[in-house]
C-alpha cells in the first residue's frame, strides 16, 4: 500500500470517527441567580466559604449516577464544567451571598469592625437517580468570631431530596435546587445567631 493510500485510509477512519461520536454535554450546580431587586436586606458579617469535601466515587470529571441494585455508572459524555467539589462550593457560595446580602471573602483582609463567619461544608452523600431524585446528605459547620480571640461554633446536617425528571438537565437543575435549600438553611441560621447572639440547626 502506497504512502498516500494510507493517508487516505486514515483520513477516512478519522472522518468516520468523528461522525459517529457523541458530544459531550457539559453541567454546572451554579444556578441562575433572583435579579438583583429580590435579594435580602444586607446582614452585618463577613462570610469565608471554605473549600467543600466530596466523596471521591461522584468527585469526578463525569457524571455518576446511581441505579436501582446498587451500582454506578459514569457518563462519560456528560461532564462537569468543572471539578465537582468546586462546582458545589460555588454554586453555594452564590446562594448564599444573595441571602445574606454580603460576598465571600476568603483570602481577603477582613474588616475588625465586624464580625466573620466561617462555613465548611462536607457533603456525606451526592446521589442522582435520573427519573427519581437528587440528594444531597451534608454536615456543615458554622463559625462565627468578633472581633476578640473568642469563636462560636454550630455544627449541623441536613439531608434535602428533590424530585428529578429523567433527564441529564432535569436531575442537575434538581441538586441546583437541592443545594439552594441548604443555602436558605445556612442562611436563615447564620440571621438568627448574628442578630439575637444564639442560634439552632434548623429541623
Amino acid at each position: 500500500m502506497t504512502l498516500r493510500l494510507k493517508l487516505m485510509v486514515l483520513a477516512g477512519a478519522l472522518a468516520i470517527s468523528a461522525c459517529t461520536s457523541q458530544p459531550t454535554h457539559y453541567y454546572t450546580l451554579v444556578a441562575p441567580l433572583a435579579p438583583h431587586s429580590n435579594a435580602q436586606a444586607i446582614t452585618p458579617l463577613q462570610l469565608e466559604m471554605l473549600p467543600v469535601i466530596l466523596p471521591v466515587q461522584v468527585d469526578q470529571p463525569a457524571l455518576v449516577v446511581r441505579q436501582s441494585n446498587g451500582s454506578l455508572v459514569i457518563l462519560e459524555g456528560e461532564r462537569w464544567g468543572a471539578p465537582l467539589a468546586d462546582e458545589f462550593h460555588d454554586a453555594l457560595t452564590a446562594q448564599l451571598e444573595q441571602r445574606l446580602g454580603t460576598r465571600d471573602l476568603a483570602g481577603l483582609p477582613k474588616n475588625s469592625e465586624q464580625p466573620v463567619l466561617s462555613v465548611r461544608t462536607d457533603v456525606r452523600r451526592f446521589e442522582s437517580i435520573p427519573g427519581q431524585y437528587a440528594l444531597i446528605d451534608v454536615v456543615w459547620s458554622l463559625n462565627l468570631r468578633n472581633s476578640g480571640p473568642k469563636r462560636q461554633n454550630l455544627t449541623c446536617s441536613s439531608l434535602i431530596r428533590e424530585t428529578a425528571g429523567s433527564g441529564m438537565e432535569d436531575l442537575v437543575v434538581a441538586h441546583q435546587r437541592a443545594v439552594g435549600k441548604l443555602a436558605t438553611l445556612m442562611g436563615t441560621t447564620a440571621k438568627q445567631w448574628v442578630q439575637t447572639g444564639t442560634a439552632n440547626c434548623p429541623d
